[in-house]
């Protein structure tokens, strides 16, 4: 009997065995071609820059003119063509001029808060393809087979002079696409669903809802992120409300002449959620950080942050400090003019500060598409993958859903 149960047991013991080394190499497929996977993506990614970017990047507007706008001339054109609609002012002429319905979009050129914000290449597109090409005013006529490429540089120059602080605000071409982990320096007026969820492991996945605005001014912005957690905790499923931030961010410095942005951010990440679930800190944190952006000829861009997490008590979490950065380039067809696509790559590390910590590194190829003909709604989508210290990291698939709301109504500029 003895020698019957050890047979038993030791065939139980050789099952389990099998079992667990079956396990594991199922586990070490799922994460190789998860890894492959992820690689494709980049790979993808690189081949779009290299196949697509190359034709796009000749046509593509840089930061600099080849001949510099002549503002008088621009005066010329603007009184030969839009005065008539536009005003000598551009506010608008007045309505018993004008023989058109004005539409809920027609602009007011000295309203700097709708104007600086907009980068030339927004208004460019307007003027040569017209109104419907952003799915604004339909009565907006298109004038690219009247005016050449240097008139309409020069008109927008003048118009740009309707307002008076232009430069004192930020100017557009310095609002660079939005990655998906890095903050970028230009004050937002925006709304970002954002999305992480774990790629491997037991399924878990966190929601932000962001609003940004700004406030007092065109260089102050006011962020609230209210993250929302699902995960499936010991084959239960839990949700909670994550740890709420409320930050203030302002624009120091900015010069389109060197395509630089420097902004500085300082937020309060309240203890809202429930830590014993890994839903929070379990305390108040202090979340200061420096944002840099640069944009160079060519449309390829350069984000860049620095900061720390200051948690009040450092018993229950450690103070940490991040830096990030994303290098990506800003794609379209018809002269930039287009579809905007914007490939990136970003690098992501944290580092307690503690003796003997190591510092984890992270790389997140993605990309950035605009969906609206306006422009005004985007996406975001990519792979975030552990690089060093993966042990209990797993790799997420990250997604964001963008509606800029400084221009116009998310269902308006479809069309």
């Amino acid at each position: 009997m003895r020698h019957v149960a050890s047979v038993a047991g030791d065939r139980v013991a050789a099952l389990k065995e099998a079992w667990h080394l079956n396990a594991v190499r199922e586990s070490q497929v799922h994460r190789f071609l998860l890894r492959s996977l992820m690689g494709a993506a980049g790979v993808l990614i690189i081949w779009v820059v290299v196949l697509l970017g190359r034709p796009l990047l000749l046509s593509a507007q840089t930061l600099h003119y080849a001949k510099s706008p002549d503002v008088r001339n621009g005066g010329n054109v603007y009184k030969g063509g839009c005065i008539a609609c536009h005003g000598s002012e551009g506010k608008g002429a007045p309505m018993a001029s004008t023989v058109f319905r004005r539409p809920d979009t027609f602009p007011d050129f000295t309203d700097c808060a709708g104007t600086t914000p907009e980068p030339n290449g927004n208004w460019k597109a307007v003027i040569v393809h017209g109104g419907p090409s952003r799915g604004l005013s339909q009565i907006m006529p298109a004038f690219g087979d009247l005016l050449t490429d240097e008139e309409i540089n020069d008109v927008i120059a003048y118009m740009r002079g309707f307002c008076k602080n232009v430069h004192r605000d930020p100017l557009g071409e310095l609002n660079l696409p939005r990655a998906l982990v890095t903050e970028k320096a230009f004050p937002e007026n925006e709304i970002v669903i954002s999305t992480a969820a774990s790629a491997s492991g037991a399924p878990a996945w966190t929601t932000d809802v962001i609003d940004e605005r700004t406030i007092i001014d065109a260089r102050t912005q006011l962020e609230t992120d209210v993250p929302v957690n699902y995960a499936d905790q010991a084959h239960n499923w839990t949700s909670g409300f994550g740890d709420i931030t409320l930050a203030l961010k302002r624009e120091v410095f900015s010069s389109l002449k060197t395509g630089s942005i420097l902004s500085l951010q300082g937020g309060f990440l309240l203890p809202t959620g429930d830590s014993k679930r890994g839903f929070g800190a379990g305390t108040t944190q202090f979340e200061p950080f420096a944002a840099f952006d640069q944009l160079f000829k060519e449309n390829t861009f350069l984000q860049t942050q620095l900061g720390a997490d200051l948690p009040v008590d450092t018993g229950i979490a450690p103070r940490s400090m991040f830096w990030r950065a994303a290098v990506g380039q800003a794609m379209a067809p018809d002269h930039m003019l287009g579809r905007l696509f914007s490939p990136m790559v970003e690098f992501l590390a944290v580092r307690d500060f503690r003796q003997g910590a190591s510092t984890n590194w992270d790389v997140l190829p993605e990309m950035q598409i605009t969906v609206s003909r306006r422009q005004h709604v985007r996406v975001g989508f990519g792979v975030r993958e552990p690089l060093t210290n993966t042990q209990g990291r797993t790799p997420q698939v990250l997604f964001y859903f963008l509606w800029d709301r400084a221009d116009g109504k998310l269902w308006e500029g479809w069309r």
